[in-house]
């Protein structure tokens, strides 16, 4: 497994707080890696770790298997907190500015404004651009010198629905047309979920759980709800049927993958003699899971 970014025991203590504390974090090449967390759980701070704008207190980090973080950062893109672009500039002036510190022809200036969605805007200044197209901005910049990692934070918050998809659109495209890493912050579930392949989970400092995008779904895979006045009879009855993967609750029954056959269910039941309330879909969607693993 090619890990692009790895980190052991990564900390770093400020005099008043633990920003980030132990993590142990495997990014794979090609990945969407989310990391997910409340506001001040530590996502930035580790971020800017792993670019090196500050020093952890200990730990080591380990970037495209090596410990040669200052070549390595080359190959880093990255997007932290708000796109610092020049507003009196329009886009293709912000891009040329910072073609001198990473590099950059005016034609990949002119390829990267096109790609994302900024190749006709002209001779509009950036300060009158909406947040979206800033963030693309931001993003243009970060991949000049064709960088095969790109760090985001918080690229898509206080986004309307049009400029969220924007990015998230932007993301996947360089993901499978250019192969670009991603590791990115976010406190959007819903949103990371669309496109996240991996993701991080990060609670006061801590990195409580990395888990894959399958193994996620499968936690959190929909159910058959079965609200029943004899929940042992039901589930004596199901299980004789084969419905083996039943859960007994307090007050229903929970059927994994019987939602395909409730009509069946239902009729099974009835004709048993017992009175069925309910029949509903249950999800213990993405949000309720790491809620729970956020400690509420």
């Amino acid at each position: 497994m090619e890990y692009v970014i790895e980190t052991r025991s990564l900390t770093k203590r400020f005099p008043n707080k633990t920003a980030v504390n132990k993590a142990d974090m495997h990014v794979e090449k090609g990945a969407i890696y989310g990391l997910i967390g409340k506001n001040g759980a530590g996502k930035t701070t580790a971020m800017k770790m792993l670019l090196g704008i500050i020093a952890p207190t200990e730990g080591e980090i380990t970037l495209f298997g090596s410990k040669d973080l200052a070549a390595e950062r080359r190959r880093i893109g990255s997007l932290i907190e708000a796109p610092g672009i020049y507003k009196n500039c329009t886009a293709y002036e912000n891009m040329k500015r910072f073609s001198y510190l990473a590099g950059g022809t005016d034609e990949e200036i002119n390829e990267l404004l096109n790609f994302v969605g900024l190749g006709t805007v002209g001779s509009k200044k950036a300060g009158a651009f909406s947040l979206g197209m800033k963030q693309r901005l931001g993003i243009a910049i970060a991949l000049l010198g064709d960088p095969e990692l790109l760090i985001l934070d918080e690229p898509i918050n206080g986004l309307d629905p049009a400029g969220i998809k924007e990015i998230r659109d932007l993301i996947l495209k360089l993901n499978k047309e250019k192969g670009v890493t991603f590791m990115i912050s976010s406190h959007l579930l819903d949103e990371l979920g669309k496109i996240a392949t991996a993701y991080g989970i990060i609670n006061d400092g801590k990195l409580v759980e990395e888990i894959s995008a399958e193994e996620l779904t499968s936690r959190c895979h929909d159910g058959l709800k079965i609200v029943v006045d004899d929940l042992e009879k039901a589930a004596a009855l199901l299980t004789e049927k084969g419905f083996s993967d039943l859960k007994v609750k307090r007050t229903s029954l929970l059927l994994r993958d019987g939602i395909e056959r409730a009509a069946e269910i239902n009729t099974l039941l009835v004709s048993n003699g017992l009175s069925v309330s309910e029949l509903s879909v249950h999800s213990n969607g993405f949000e309720e899971y790491f809620i729970k693993r956020l400690g509420h």
